[in-house]
């Protein structure tokens, strides 16, 4: 895959709403197979697509890929064969920096840049009065995928921001699905009055109620459809890390999970859990390998790696 091929992939991943990793060489201090501009992608089952070295490095880059995907903070990984001891080497003082031990035999250092790309917040606006469109715009200046919706409209799974400025007409069933298919934020336009009416009569559980936020906003004064958008945008950036740890019904999109880890018998590196890592069933055991001359040393001679 070129770098062409490459960014037009990742093109096409951020249209969809996929998270990844874009890994990039910055840095090789020979014998390294990988040169600096080599790059790959890493995707949330582990999947990589692209070239950043051979089977330690690649394994490497695949556990701290989904490491960035789970925490949104990019890095700059180092893999080096004088890692200091352990086969996760250690965290470096910087912020940023994280080395770890390489158990290959062809030696060699990578530095590699892993860049957490992850969709923005999407949010969908109920109406077409200038509140409606004040709340598009100035969502889009902060950065959010903010999308006009319409009643009737399936929700997508990941939706994390639902707000109703329609006056008056409809709002009933857009609260009810959005509450009922636990979107995060639900925020409804209206008067203290109207709105505490419309929320009473709503079939909900306690759980769904308090996440239908009425007058949708912070009391900050607001006059203007503008003022008014910045007011309910500050209030669900205010409610941000608490929604962010409230995990979504049904769906595994709000919070992500912890990557599963495992440490190769053979050479002691960590390894993740993913449907493509080499494994084998040993005594009613799943064992699992960072490439296939680990996996075929241990099938070799299992009882060579017992006390692993």
């Amino acid at each position: 895959m070129t770098n062409t091929e490459l960014l037009t992939r990742a093109d096409v991943l951020r249209h969809r709403r996929t998270p990844f990793v874009l890994a990039t060489v910055v840095h090789a201090e020979r014998p390294t197979s990988a040169k600096p501009g080599d790059s790959a992608l890493v995707l949330p089952d582990g999947t990589i697509e692209g070239f950043v070295g051979g089977t330690c490095a690649e394994t490497m880059v695949q556990m701290q890929g989904l490491r960035v995907l789970q925490t949104g903070e990019s890095l700059l990984l180092r893999i080096t064969p004088t890692a200091g001891s352990g086969p996760e080497g250690a965290r470096e003082p910087g912020e940023g920096l994280v080395t770890v031990a390489n158990p290959c035999l062809s030696g060699g250092t990578l530095d590699i840049f892993l860049e957490a790309n992850l969709p923005p917040a999407l949010a969908h606006v109920y109406g077409h009065a200038p509140i409606a469109r004040a709340l598009l715009d100035v969502g889009r200046i902060l950065g959010l995928d903010a999308r006009p919706a319409s009643p009737g409209e399936q929700l997508p799974p990941d939706l994390d921001v639902v707000v109703i400025a329609t006056h008056g007409r409809d709002e009933e069933p857009v609260l009810l699905e959005a509450a009922r298919a636990g979107v995060p934020y639900i925020g409804l336009v209206a008067s203290p009055k109207r709105g505490a009416a419309v929320l009473a009569g709503l079939d909900l559980t306690e759980e769904q109620r308090v996440r239908v936020h009425t007058p949708a906003g912070l009391d900050i004064g607001a006059r203007t459809p503008a003022e008014i958008a910045l007011s309910v945008y500050a209030e669900i950036i205010a409610l941000r890390p608490q929604k962010a740890r409230a995990a979504r019904p049904g769906t595994d999109t709000a919070a992500p999970q912890a990557v599963a880890e495992v440490v190769d018998p053979v050479c002691g590196m960590t390894v993740a859990i993913t449907p493509a890592t080499l494994s084998l069933d040993r005594a009613g055991t799943t064992v699992y390998f960072c490439g296939p001359g680990c996996q075929h040393a241990f099938a070799d001679d299992p009882s060579r790696y017992a006390h692993a």
